[in-house]
C-alpha cells in the first residue's frame, strides 16, 4: 500500500505537466504532418479508404509503430521500481508519457522526484529552496480519449457510381483520462527561482486530480458514400453509436497545504487539518454510450470535412468505493498514512466534452496539403502540414498548436516494397516536468496506399 500511495501522489502532481497528444500518436506520417489527417473524422477515413486520388494510388493505409523509444525506457527500467535505488517517480511518469518514440536528450531535464518523495515520506525540508528546479505549472488541465474501433462495414445498398450504404460493426478499447492541477503561484515562484526566496507567514497550497476510465466500446454505425454519375462532389457520411461497458474507474484527488514561519521556513502550522490528504474513488462496473458523427465532401482535388465526436458521451459508474489517506506530519520522517475504511458512495456519472474538428485537404500533382482546427479536450487546436512526393519518396513538414505551445514537425517516407513504406518523423515535444522542448523521433511502417 505504501508504494501505491507514493506512485499515486506523484501521478496526481506530475501527469498534468507531461501529457501531450503527439506522444501517443503512433503513425509517423501523421505526426510529420503536424498530426493533421483523417484522425477523428470517420467520414474522412472513408475518403482515404474508398477514394482513389488524382494520382491513381489508393490513399487508405495501416500504420504499425516501431517502438524505438522502448530502448530508452527498458534501459532505465529501474526508475519504475520503488524497491530500487534508481527509482525516480518523475522520470518514470515522463517515460510513460512518451514510451514509443525516441526523445533526444531525454534525461537532461531536472527532476522533482526529491520533492514528491520527501512529501510522501514525511521528510520534507523546512527550506523549500532545497527543491528549486522543480517547477510545476500553476494551472493546467489535460484531458484525452483513445477509442479505436476494429471492425468492418456490411454494404447493403450499392449504386452505379460506386457509392453504397452500409452498416458498420466493431469493438475496441475506450480509455479516457483527465488531469487538473492548481499550484499556489508563490510556491511556483520559490521553486522556479534562480536564487533563494523566502515567503514569511504564508500558507502554500497544491491541489491535483487524476481521473481515468477504462471500458469496452461495442460500436454500431451507418456509412454512406454518394458518388455522382457525372462530374461533381462526392459525399461521405459516417455515424457511430458506442455502447460503453465500464471495466475500471479511478478518481484520485491530492491536497497539500504547508505553512511558513516569520523566516519563510516551513512549520507545522496551527491548522487542525492534516497537511497532506489523498482521496481515491474506484469502481469496476459502469454503463454508458457515446455518439460520433462525421461528414466529408470531395470536389475535384479538394476535401472538406467536419466531425463531432463524443456527443452525449457518458458513463455511469456503480458500486463506487472511496478511501482516504492522510499524513499529519511532513517532517517526522515516518511517512505513515492514516487510511480510512472503504466507504460506499453514490453512483458517479462522468461526461466528456464533445470534440469538434474541421479539416481541409488539397492534392495537386506531387503535392498534398492538410490542415485541421477544432475545440475539445485540450481547448483550441490547430495543426497542418504538407507532403511532396518524388521518385517514391515523400517529404513532409508541418506544425501543431495546442495548450499554448507550438511544436514543429517534419519527416520522410521511404518505399521498401510494393505497398510497404518506412515513415520517419522528427517533432518537438514537451513531455517533461520542466515543459522544455526536446526533439523526438517517431518511426512506423505504412502498409497500403497513401
Amino acid at each position: 500500500m505504501t508504494k501505491s500511495i507514493a506512485i499515486l501522489c506523484a501521478a496526481l502532481v506530475l501527469i498534468p505537466c507531461v501529457v501531450t497528444a503527439q506522444n501517443w500518436t503512433f503513425d509517423a506520417r501523421r505526426i510529420a504532418l503536424g498530426g493533421a489527417s483523417s484522425g477523428g473524422n470517420e467520414a474522412s477515413q472513408l475518403v482515404e479508404s474508398e477514394t482513389p486520388p488524382p494520382t491513381g494510388e489508393r490513399q487508405g493505409y495501416r500504420a504499425i509503430v516501431i517502438p524505438i523509444g522502448l530502448f530508452q525506457v527498458l534501459r532505465n527500467r529501474n526508475v519504475f521500481n520503488p524497491d530500487s535505488s534508481e527509482f525516480d517517480i518523475v522520470r518514470s511518469i515522463e517515460y510513460a508519457a512518451s514510451p514509443m518514440h525516441y526523445v533526444f536528450d531525454r534525461d537532461s531535464t531536472g527532476t522533482g522526484g526529491a520533492f514528491v518523495t520527501d512529501v510522501r515520506n514525511g521528510r520534507l525540508s523546512r527550506d523549500l529552496n532545497a527543491y528549486r528546479g522543480f517547477v510545476p505549472v500553476t494551472q493546467s488541465v489535460a484531458e484525452g480519449l483513445s477509442n479505436p474501433s476494429f471492425g468492418g462495414t456490411i454494404k447493403v445498398a450499392r449504386d452505379a457510381g460506386g457509392g453504397y450504404q452500409g452498416i458498420y460493426i466493431g469493438a475496441g478499447p475506450y480509455l479516457a483520462m483527465r488531469n487538473i492541477v492548481s499550484v499556489d503561484p508563490q510556491l511556483t515562484a520559490i521553486l522556479g527561482s534562480d536564487t533563494p526566496v523566502y515567503v514569511p507567514n504564508t500558507r502554500l497550497t497544491m491541489a491535483s486530480g487524476l481521473r481515468g476510465e477504462g471500458a469496452l466500446a461495442i460500436t454500431g454505425g451507418y456509412r454512406v458514400v454518394a458518388r455522382p454519375a457525372e462530374a461533381g462532389p462526392a459525399v461521405y457520411v459516417a455515424a457511430n453509436y458506442h455502447y460503453l461497458r465500464g471495466l475500471r474507474y479511478e478518481d484520485g484527488t491530492f491536497g497539500l497545504a504547508i505553512d511558513t514561519d516569520r523566516n519563510g521556513l516551513l512549520t507545522t502550522g496551527s491548522s487542525l487539518l492534516p497537511p497532506l490528504g489523498v482521496v481515491r474513488d474506484t469502481s469496476t462496473s459502469g454503463n454508458g454510450f457515446a455518439i460520433d458523427l462525421g461528414v466529408a465532401v470531395v470536389a475535384n482535388r479538394w476535401e472538406f470535412g467536419f466531425s463531432a465526436n463524443g456527443i452525449a458521451n457518458r458513463i455511469t459508474w456503480t458500486g463506487v468505493e472511496r478511501r482516504s489517506y492522510t499524513l499529519s506530519n511532513l517532517f517526522a520522517g515516518s511517512g505513515t498514512f492514516v487510511t480510512s475504511a472503504p466507504q460506499a458512495v453514490a453512483d458517479t456519472r462522468v461526461e466528456l466534452p464533445v470534440d469538434y474538428r474541421g479539416n481541409v485537404g488539397y492534392r495537386v500533382g506531387r503535392w498534398s496539403v492538410v490542415a485541421e482546427a477544432g475545440h475539445g479536450f485540450q481547448g483550441g487546436l490547430m495543426r497542418g502540414g504538407a507532403e511532396y512526393r518524388v521518385a517514391g519518396v515523400a517529404l513532409r513538414g508541418g506544425g501543431l498548436y495546442s495548450r499554448e505551445q507550438w511544436q514543429p514537425t517534419g519527416g520522410v517516407g521511404l518505399p521498401l516494397a510494393r505497398l510497404v513504406a518506412l515513415d520517419l518523423a522528427l517533432f518537438g515535444t514537451s513531455a517533461n516536468i520542466e515543459r522544455k522542448r526536446h526533439a523526438a523521433l517517431a518511426v512506423s511502417l505504412r502498409i497500403g496506399g497513401a
